[in-house]
């Protein structure tokens, strides 16, 4: 049974990040509260999202072998929660999830693909140039990457991580509208840990990030 393992320096890297989404919690109740007053003549808007949207990138050096594993791309999907502060600002709660796998020229059959599923949980918040709900914004969030492998025996991971990017709103509708939007991710590893470890680890890992890159397009429903 896959179970969920973090090291010390991942719980350590957890506390303050939960701190962050207790405090941000108690600041979007009362922004909710307050979302309906005018601001500088214009109402803040919360809105959520349904994205579809396709990742790719992600590799890491294994320390025993030399050779690159690299993550497969594909189809993910996200969801996202916005919750108006002002005319231009959001609080965001953002989730994305990948059923991705591992590949490694040279390796076994079995060893060489090792599905994988990635998934982001974010907190962070959008700022539009103009003003909320429509038009150019830039976006960004904190949190945390959880690696669950597929295989039997295998352990999840969760790593600290951080995303960035920028999007265009498109209202369609008085309650309705489309996103379009490009965001980095990168997750913080250990340099030479183990990773998905049982026993002994399948991944001695080289390097300090994973770095990949999503192209989403998402329905909004504004309130």
């Amino acid at each position: 049974m896959v179970g969920c393992r973090l090291t010390n320096g991942v719980r350590a890297a957890i506390r303050p990040v939960l701190v962050l989404l207790a405090l941000a919690a108690m600041t979007i109740s009362f922004s909710a509260h307050a979302q309906s007053k005018e601001v500088s003549g214009t109402r803040s808007e919360n809105n959520f999202t349904v994205y579809g949207g396709y990742r790719f990138g992600g590799g890491f050096t294994d320390v025993t072998t030399g050779k690159t594993w690299e993550l497969t791309d594909g189809p993910a999907y996200s969801v996202a929660a916005d919750f108006g502060i002002d005319r231009q600002t959001q609080w965001e709660f953002f989730i994305s999830h990948r059923n991705s796998a591992l590949k490694a020229s040279g390796f076994s059959p079995v060893a060489d693909d090792i599905g994988l599923g990635i998934t982001y949980y974010h907190f962070g918040g959008t700022y539009f140039i103009e003003e909320v709900g429509r038009g150019v914004y830039a976006v960004g969030g904190l949190g945390l990457t959880n690696f669950s492998p597929r295989e039997a025996g295998l352990n999840s991971e969760a790593r600290f991580s951080l995303n960035v990017g920028f999007g265009y709103m498109i209202p369609v509708a008085r309650h309705v509208a489309v996103k379009l939007e490009a965001r980095g991710f990168v997750t913080l590893v250990n340099s030479s840990g183990g990773f998905f470890c049982s026993g002994g680890c399948v991944v001695q890992i080289k390097g300090d990030t994973i770095t990949q890159g999503e192209a989403m397009a998402g329905l909004s429903a504004r309130f």
